[in-house]
């Protein structure tokens, strides 16, 4: 019963020397008060029924102007007994498995693999799903960044860094600022509650990281009433997600390959520069070194610290797939969004082995009837060889003939 006082004790959350009777000084609607935090979860709820609306009535549309097309996809077979394996024990048998399923199902073992290959492929996410999740991220990014800087650019910490501490913490809080916090913490509660349901992506934990971070990052800041400084986090990284997600929208599209190829290498540019350069620099600089010359370390100090050098830590691990990405597009070969767009099952095994999604359940016939086809194009080769050398043969008797008249 005593740990929740605790919690609360202002040894964790205020510098020393400062009380919760000097942050009392200010009126309820100037101060952040935990309880506040409380309007987040219908937030989330109302953000996860907005974006179904969203992806229900106004992705499609957009989708369909910019040529968004789902993948024609073969249905496997009909099997219960291999179907029963698939949900209940491995999407991806091994070669022991494929054994043991060829003598229970009375199936070729490149039948068993054809098989799984395409149910695998059934469960992979058409092109429009993954379109409207970009969507809805980008207008929410885009939303987010112009409102944050319309009510930030005319605030002194925003040019000033040190004006972030200045009287901190018994800083007065614009109800701007306020709306911002908590419609940030809403949508990354959303996304938090919609992950399980989501694409599941190849940094699937690290986003699941990612979205707890953040959201650990913005409740203990509202809290501690770093307000400030986490209004420039906030807006540092919108600014760059809102060219990842319009890049991933023009991909998915027909026709759009320069557009997208243009927004990736901005992205790209912007993502480095803000997240490796300006945050560690700057943000992280600032809450480091410049807060100490108004107070000494406490602990809430080095808890918001350690959130922010986890989200820089996950800077490093996305800029490291970033710049895969940038390898494979000097050479000609990107295919795929390496951060986030790539699923964490063999995506790239289902993309090697796409010119052979449309064999027939039956290989062995598929691959007799390709023989049988390849035998007939060599034979008419050699008939026509044949008529040519004949040909040319008669030509050169009857040329001698004359010659000999």
């Amino acid at each position: 019963m005593d740990l929740l006082p605790d919690i609360w004790k202002q040894d964790y959350w205020l510098p020393p020397g400062v009380t919760w009777r000097d942050v009392e000084q200010l009126a309820d609607s100037d101060r952040p008060r935990p309880l506040d935090l409380l309007i987040a979860l219908p937030l989330a709820l109302g953000f996860v029924a907005l974006r179904y609306l969203f992806e229900r009535f106004f992705a499609p549309p957009m989708g369909r102007c910019l040529g968004v097309k789902n993948r024609q996809q073969v249905t496997a077979a009909n099997s219960p007994k291999l179907e029963a394996f698939y949900t209940q024990r491995s999407r991806q048998p091994t070669q022991s498995e494929i054994v043991s399923l060829t003598a229970l199902c009375c199936k070729t073992q490149r039948q068993i693999e054809t098989w799984f290959r395409l149910r695998r492929n059934q469960d992979r996410p058409c092109q429009t799903k993954k379109f409207g999740e970009a969507a809805w991220r980008f207008f929410f990014y885009l939303a987010a960044f112009m409102a944050g800087l319309a009510c930030l650019i005319d605030r002194p910490w925003f040019w000033d860094r040190r004006e972030c501490w200045k009287q901190y913490p018994v800083q007065s809080m614009e109800r701007a600022h306020y709306w911002y916090y908590m419609l940030e913490l809403g949508f990354y509660g959303s996304l938090l509650l919609r992950i399980s349901v989501d694409i599941k992506r190849k940094d699937f934990k690290e986003q699941v990281i990612h979205h707890l971070a953040t959201i650990f990052l913005l409740s203990f800041s509202y809290c501690a009433n770093y307000i400030r400084i986490g209004t420039l986090v906030m807006l540092l990284h919108d600014s760059s997600d809102i060219l990842l997600e319009s890049a991933k929208m023009f991909n998915y599209g027909t026709g759009w390959r320069k557009t997208c190829d243009t927004l990736f290498v901005v992205f790209t540019v912007a993502f480095l520069v803000t997240r490796l350069v300006i945050f560690p620099s700057k943000i992280i600089h600032t809450t480091l070194v410049l807060s100490m010359e108004v107070f000494e370390p406490f602990a809430g100090y080095y808890f918001f610290n350690v959130l922010l050098m986890v989200l820089q830590a996950l800077h490093i691990f996305w800029a490291g797939l970033i710049l895969r990405m940038v390898y494979k597009f000097l050479k000609g070969k990107l295919e795929k969004d390496e951060r986030s767009d790539e699923e964490s099952e063999v995506e790239e095994e289902e993309d090697n082995k796409g010119e052979k999604e449309n064999v027939d359940q039956g290989g062995d016939c598929c691959w007799e009837k390709s023989k049988n086809t390849l035998n007939s194009q060599l034979s008419m080769l050699t008939n026509s060889c044949v008529l040519n050398n004949l040909t040319n043969h008669r030509a050169s008797v009857a040329d001698r003939m004359r010659k000999a008249q």
